[in-house]
């Protein structure tokens, strides 16, 4: 069928949106007042709606659904089927669920990270730190130290917490099927997971 229209959830500050405008009429989702604001000044011209993926309901359905690394804060089996209902509710039959996590519980591995950028007047170093501290959950954290320079000023010291969801490839495929969608999953091509769900067709 055709692909025209898609409904982001958890769009953030609007980057991915960024590079799909083009080609698709977009409305995203967030469930910050404040990213929706940095999206639009990238996306002026899509609908921006403030909406929780776990519970937001726009009356209205989309050919494709995108849920890319926000997806990363549903840390419960409970919340993770809620946000995959909230896309099926929103494609039309035949349209189809894009899910990108950061990783599943088979391909997560603890790691350092660190990089930044220098802007105008201003500079940002971070260094961050994802482990596991209970591998008998359905969570893992990502901690940031982030040294912020503006100027001939003090250097600035933030610390920052994720907690984020980790669930094994047979939990995604199991909630897929649950709401309704018939799914598949695929690595090649992406530096993470990649879930495909269809919304199955009317009769």
């Amino acid at each position: 069928g055709p692909l025209e229209t898609l409904l982001e959830l958890g769009s953030g500050g609007g980057n991915t949106a960024s590079h799909l405008r083009a080609h698709l009429r977009l409305t995203l989702t967030d469930v910050s007042p404040a990213m929706l604001e940095l999206s639009r000044t990238l996306n002026p011209e899509c609908e921006h709606l403030v909406a929780d993926m776990r519970s937001g309901r726009l009356d209205r359905t989309f050919d494709a659904v995108l849920i890319h690394d926000a997806i990363m804060y549903m840390t419960t089996r409970a919340d993770l089927r809620a946000a995959l209902e909230t896309a099926f509710v929103h494609l039309r039959p035949g349209g189809a669920l894009v899910a990108g996590p950061d990783c599943v519980g088979e391909t997560f591995r603890p790691r350092v990270e660190h990089g930044g950028h220098d802007g105008d007047g201003r500079a940002l170093r971070y260094l961050e730190w994802t482990y596991d501290p209970d591998p008998g959950d359905t969570s893992y954290v990502a901690d940031f130290a982030i040294l912020l320079r503006e100027g001939a000023d003090e250097m600035r010291v933030r610390y920052d917490r994720h907690v984020l969801g980790l669930f094994p490839r047979t939990t995604w495929l199991d909630l897929l099927r649950e709401v309704g969608f018939e799914p598949s999953a695929s690595v090649e091509g992406w530096q993470g997971e990649v879930f495909v769900g269809i919304r199955p067709a009317s009769p």
